[in-house]
C-alpha cells in the first residue's frame, strides 16, 4: 500500500474530548494552538453518559446546555486563533466512544486533559489510561501546564522493549514545526546482545533526524532501574515541553510494570505534556518506518 493511500486515512484533525472542567479547558487551549501550528482543524467532543446526565440534573438544565457550552468554545477559539472548529456531543461511554469518534472522523491526533494520577476529572475518571492505550492515533496528555510557545525541547526515550521507532514520524514533525531539539534518552542495557540491538535502533533514529536536519542530543540513563523516574528527571533538567513515548498495552517491560510506566510518565508531577503513541500494524506511521528499517 502506498504512502499516499495511507495518508487518506486521516483528515488533518485534532480531536479534543471535554467534560467542561478547568483542566479540559486547558486541553482545548493546548489542542487548538497545536492545531494552528499543524494547519489542522479541531473537533471538540463531549460524551453524554450517566455522569453527564447527573451533572445536568444537578444544574437543573437540559441537554441543550451542552450544545450551548460547545458553541461558546467554538466561537471563542475560532475568533481568537482563526482555526476551523467543529463540535459534537455524542451519547455513549467514555471508554469506547471517544476512540470510536476518532476513527469515524479520521482524526490524526487527540489532546486530552487530566488531573494527574487521579485521571481525568469527574466524567473521565479511571478511564484515562484505557482511552490512551486503546487509541488508534497519538494522544497528547496535558495537565494544567500551558502550551506556551510550543514544543522546543522534546524528550524521546529509546528502549529495546518499547519499540520507539514508530514515533520518529511525530518526533521529526514536531521538531520541524517548533524548531525543537530532540533529547534521546536511552535505557541502560547490561547484556551485549541488547546493547547491540539498542545501538542499531538508535542509529536508525539518528540517521532519520540527520537526514531531516533535526537537532538532537543523546544520553544514557545512569541506572538500570527506575527508567520512568529518570526520564522525568532528565525532562525537568532539560526544560522539556513534551515527552514522546510508545505505549505497549498488556505487555510487560523488563524491570517494571507497563501500567506503572505509563502512569508515571503521563501523570508526571512536573506536568510535562506526554504524547503516547500505540503501535500501528498497518497505519501510515508504521508504513513509513517499515520502508526505512
Amino acid at each position: 500500500m502506498s504512502k499516499a493511500t495511507q495518508e487518506k486515512k486521516y483528515n488533518n484533525i485534532v480531536l479534543i474530548p471535554t467534560d467542561f472542567s478547568e483542566v479540559c479547558g486547558n486541553a482545548i487551549s493546548h489542542g487548538v494552538k497545536l492545531a494552528k501550528f499543524l494547519g489542522y482543524k479541531v473537533f471538540i467532543l463531549h460524551i453524554i453518559n450517566k455522569e453527564t446526565k447527573t451533572e445536568l440534573k444537578k444544574k437543573n438544565v437540559g441537554v441543550d446546555y451542552i450544545d450551548s457550552r460547545l458553541k461558546e468554545y467554538k466561537k471563542y477559539y475560532t475568533k481568537k486563533y482563526e482555526v476551523e472548529i467543529d463540535t459534537m456531543a455524542v451519547e455513549g461511554s467514555i471508554f469506547s466512544t471517544i476512540n470510536t469518534v476518532a476513527r469515524e472522523i479520521k482524526a490524526n491526533l487527540m489532546v486530552m486533559g487530566t488531573h494527574g494520577k487521579k485521571g481525568l476529572q469527574r466524567v473521565f475518571g479511571s478511564y484515562a489510561m484505557k482511552i490512551v492505550e486503546e487509541s488508534t492515533v497519538p494522544v497528547v496528555v496535558v495537565q494544567k501546564r500551558s502550551f506556551k510557545s510550543g514544543y522546543r525541547n522534546i524528550v524521546f526515550p529509546v528502549s529495546n522493549d518499547l519499540e520507539p521507532r514508530q514515533a520518529v514520524h511525530w518526533a521529526k514533525l514536531m521538531a520541524k514545526l517548533f524548531n525543537a531539539k530532540i533529547h534521546i534518552y536511552l535505557s541502560p542495557e547490561k547484556e551485549t546482545a541488547r546493547r547491540t540491538s539498542l545501538a542499531i535502533i538508535t542509529k536508525q533514529i539518528t540517521t532519520v533526524f540527520d537526514t531531516e536536519n533535526v537537532a538532537w542530543t543523546i544520553t544514557t540513563a545512569p541506572k538500570s532501574t527506575g527508567f520512568a523516574e529518570q526520564i522525568i528527571s532528565h525532562s525537568v533538567l532539560h526544560h522539556a515541553d513534551l515527552i514522546m513515548i510508545m505505549t505497549r498495552p498488556n505487555v510487560d517491560v523488563v524491570g517494571f510494570s507497563l501500567s506503572a510506566w505509563d502512569e508515571k510518565l503521563m501523570f508526571n508531577e512536573a506536568q510535562i505534556p506526554v504524547m503516547g503513541i500505540n503501535p500501528i500494524e498497518y497505519g501510515y506511521h508504521y508504513y513509513e518506518w517499515s520502508v526505512l528499517a
